[in-house]
């Protein structure tokens, strides 16, 4: 029902006096001649309330554009729109700002207040619908259309129950909160009118506005006042919830004040007989406390323990065990970091400077601190470096923490067999102390170094536990923000520490382990790239550690060429290191004999300090023997060339392995002869041959154990050339897996496998096609002087690794003639 407010019935006038405000609760004001027409209203928003009908209450205004409209309507009829705006934070609000229900009002009063401010006292008439928007400057005025009350039946004895209980609840409430007066209670009781009832709750109770303004748009009594029951039964609960807790907290209290009593009697007690030696450690521990920035639970867990140690006395054994516990949750860094050099020039500049090469390692940590200084916050990476010894894996970890300016910590796992080395040993047992992560977190004094974990692919199990499977927790990024210790009994961030794990080889790590680990390969050194490494790092650190001067003993790079090809054989640098250490230690002697003043030295002062060179190159066998065939290797300590030796003597046609070979190994020298005799046609070989001559498959240097498919096309191309007599091609070698079909399957190890080539003085090598990639990701100062043959098949191999001619001197190697038999 529209109404026109020209008609609006107002039956009370304010009268002059400031004091005296009277209040219209007639149902007249509700009466209209013309419910089809809706005149323009002045709207005044209002902050975090919802304004009802029937309803009289003070306003403080002090929005300019709020003053402005009081003005102007105080002047005329004083009826205004209140609505409710949807943000409290819009300080000028517009009607997109707003609700679109509201309130009409009357101003009954306009008061001044003594600070200047101004406020006013409104009585609700009735609820509108925003119609359409006239201005909103100086001041919001709209069309509205004036909304009634539909009322049910009379006899409707569900509504009556609603409003029963809606009086009850809303008794109850007021009952239970505090800044509502008790005369409220006495107005419930007395309002008949159910309308006025509604809104008299609605205004009164803390509800949301949105559920208010929800209540302000229901025309139907009815179902406003189910909704509105459904709300205040729901806050009638909340505020009995909060009366109990409150009595409990009332009751803790004086719990507690009891407690606190007792204590100082206590305390008073222990003063008498002499027992309060330890209340100034007890002072000095909870005055270092106050200065940590640890979490509510970690300072919680302290004073609980540290309340512990009051009540024990010095001369108790648990005194000192509680004290220690004490101890190092004081000793741990908790929050405290150090910041990182995000400066990234220089961090490359002392990473180039403390390593040669290693390019890959340094890309990511380059990349690491890219990411960090862009976003600001990143989860720290945990990188695993395997390679073979001596290649600077370990030593790379302390350049990583100088690069980032971290603290840098190491801890060895070589032979590490128990898991309370890695969790800590739970406090019941005596002695029980923290783990080694732990404990070189505290060693630190930052809970972000550099942590370099070594030698993790040495890590063993026995009795007393698996330590690889509790490092599965330390090194699981998604984990390591609350690793647990068992001696600290409490969960520690380890997301900021940056690991960084080495190994010899990955077949000894778990899988489980290594897919936690971002791993990068350490690969062996060229010898160009070791001589580099020896002017640059490990003679200026022999000479200063044996006080000799850089003019007093010159290395040139013909002599540093010599040293590690006749003295060395390792892929890292390690025994050079060792090596240059002896001939700077000899010079030493000598200047400090007063023998010589300056060396510069050669190759005979190499052997006469060293004696005779222990290495050569490693051996080529040359190609005047058929069935031997050169093959690459890879070891723990890098790459090797290693020689498949074939030879055959008459027999029944056995096969004999020897040279300490592997289980695949054999398999491979298995499959190389059963390819052999398959297809013996297509490299003119009799297939009578292998019923009357035995083969024997022998690899050098058989104290050494030897295992892994890779010799599987060099065991078949040395049958090849036994069988057949044809020469091996010169300076040449191979790797790959072989099948009984004759395919070529790819391997691992190629860059150390090709730096032993060179050192050798191979320069052909074939490889599976497959392994083309891995060619393509080395450098070309490691492929330089090297050809490459890609196959898919073993006749590719044979067709380039076989000469067409025979050796000298070949085997005959031919079928025994039958025998003749006499008839007797």
């Amino acid at each position: 029902m529209k109404m026109n407010l020209d008609d609006l019935y107002i039956s009370n006038v304010i009268d002059d006096d400031p004091d005296s405000i009277e209040i219209d609760l007639s149902d007249e004001s509700d009466k209209s001649d013309h419910d089809k027409m809706a005149n323009k209203l002045s709207i005044l928003p209002l902050r975090n309330s919802v304004f009802f009908p029937k309803i009289v209450s003070p306003i403080l205004m002090g929005r300019e554009s709020s003053l402005k409209l009081i003005k102007k309507v105080y002047n005329g009829n004083k009826i205004i729109g209140v609505v409710a705006q949807k943000e409290s934070k819009h300080e000028n609000p517009l009607f997109a700002d707003l609700y679109e229900y509201g309130t009409m009002a009357r101003i009954a009063k306009t008061l001044e207040m003594p600070d200047g401010s101004k406020s006013i006292v409104i009585q609700g008439l009735s609820r509108f619908k925003i119609n359409k928007i006239i201005k909103e400057t100086p001041f919001l005025v709209a069309k509205v259309d004036l909304l009634d009350d539909e009322y049910p039946e009379d006899n409707d004895k569900e509504f009556g129950a609603i409003i029963s209980n809606l009086r009850d609840i809303t008794i109850s409430i007021i009952e239970l909160t505090p800044y509502l007066p008790d005369e409220a209670i006495v107005a419930v009781k007395n309002i008949e009118d159910p309308a006025f009832l509604i809104n008299f709750v609605c205004s009164n109770i803390d509800f949301e506005v949105e559920k208010k303004q929800e209540l302000l748009r229901i025309n139907e009594l009815k179902e406003r006042a189910m909704l509105l029951l459904e709300y205040a039964s729901y806050e009638l609960k909340k505020l009995e919830l909060k009366d109990d807790i409150g009595y409990k907290v009332h009751k803790d209290l004086d719990s507690e004040q009891r407690k606190y009593i007792l204590k100082q009697h206590i305390k008073a007690i222990k003063s008498e007989l002499g027992d309060d030696q330890n209340n100034q450690e007890i002072k000095d521990y909870k005055n270092r406390a106050k200065k940590k920035k640890w979490n509510k639970k970690v300072a919680k867990r302290f004073d609980k323990e540290l309340e512990k140690l009051e009540h024990i006395h010095q001369s108790s054994p648990d005194y000192s065990i509680q004290l220690a516990y004490l101890q190092v949750i004081l000793d741990l860094p908790w929050e405290k970091f150090t910041k990182d050099q995000l400066e990234l020039p220089k961090a490359e500049k002392v990473l180039d400077k403390d390593h040669f090469g290693l390019d890959n390692v340094k890309e990511r940590i380059l990349e690491y601190l890219s990411i960090l200084k862009l976003k600001g916050d990143l989860k720290s990476p945990i990188i695993c470096l395997y390679g073979p010894p001596g290649v600077g894996k370990t030593s790379l970890g302390q350049s990583i923490a100088k690069a980032l300016k971290r603290k840098y910590v190491r801890m060895s796992l070589g032979g590490l067999h128990d898991e309370a080395e890695i969790r800590g040993h739970r406090r019941t047992y005596i002695g029980a102390m923290p783990g080694r992560i732990i404990q070189n977190l505290k060693k630190a004094g930052s809970s972000n170094p550099v942590f370099v974990l070594d030698e993790i692919d040495k890590v063993g199990s026995n009795f007393k536990g698996d330590p690889a499977s509790a490092l599965l927790e330390v090194l699981d990024p998604e984990q390591n923000n609350n690793f647990h210790d068992n001696y600290l009994d409490l969960e520690y961030d380890l997301s900021n520490v940056m690991f960084v794990a080495t190994a010899n080889t990955l077949n000894t790590i778990s899988s489980a382990l290594l897919d936690r680990m971002e791993l990068i390969n350490v690969t062996g050194y060229i010898v160009e790239e070791k001589i580099q490494i020896a002017k640059k790092h490990l003679i200026p650190k022999q000479l200063k550690a044996h006080g000799v001067k850089r003019n007093q003993l010159k290395f040139s790079n013909k002599i540093l060429e010599f040293i590690v090809e006749k003295y060395t054989r390792e892929s890292g640098v390690r025994h050079l290191d060792k090596t240059i250490a002896s001939l700077v230690r000899k010079t030493a002697k000598k200047i400090a004999f007063g023998a010589e003043r300056k060396v510069n030295l050669e190759e005979k002062d190499i052997i006469e300090m060293l004696k005779s060179p222990k290495f050569t190159k490693s051996k080529y066998q040359g190609n005047k023997i058929a069935g031997i065939v050169t093959g690459l290797a890879w070891t723990s300590v890098g790459g090797e060339i290693t020689t498949i030796e074939s030879s055959i003597s008459r027999g029944a046609g056995k096969l004999t392995l020897t040279g300490n070979l592997g289980n695949v190994m054999k398999e491979s020298a298995i499959i190389a002869l059963e390819y052999t005799k398959a297809h013996c046609r297509k490299f003119k070989i009799h297939s009578q041959i292998f019923n009357h001559w035995n083969v024997h498959v022998h690899v050098p240097e058989g104290a050494i154990p030897k295992d892994g498919p890779s010799a599987g096309i060099t065991m078949a191309t040395s049958l090849i050339s036994l069988f057949t007599q044809r020469k091996v091609k010169p300076n040449i070698a191979m790797t790959g897996e072989i099948t009984l079909t004759g395919t070529v399957l790819p391997v691992g190890g190629i860059k150390e496998k090709i730096l032993a080539a060179k050192r050798a003085g191979i320069n052909e090598i074939i490889l599976s096609t497959e392994n083309k990639n891995d060619i393509d990701e080395i450098k070309e100062i490691y492929r330089k002087g090297v050809k490459f043959h890609h196959v898919e098949n073993i006749l590719d191999v044979i067709d380039i690794a076989l000469l067409n001619e025979k050796v000298e001197n070949p085997t005959k190697i031919g079928i025994p003639k039958p025998k003749k038999v006499v008839s007797g």
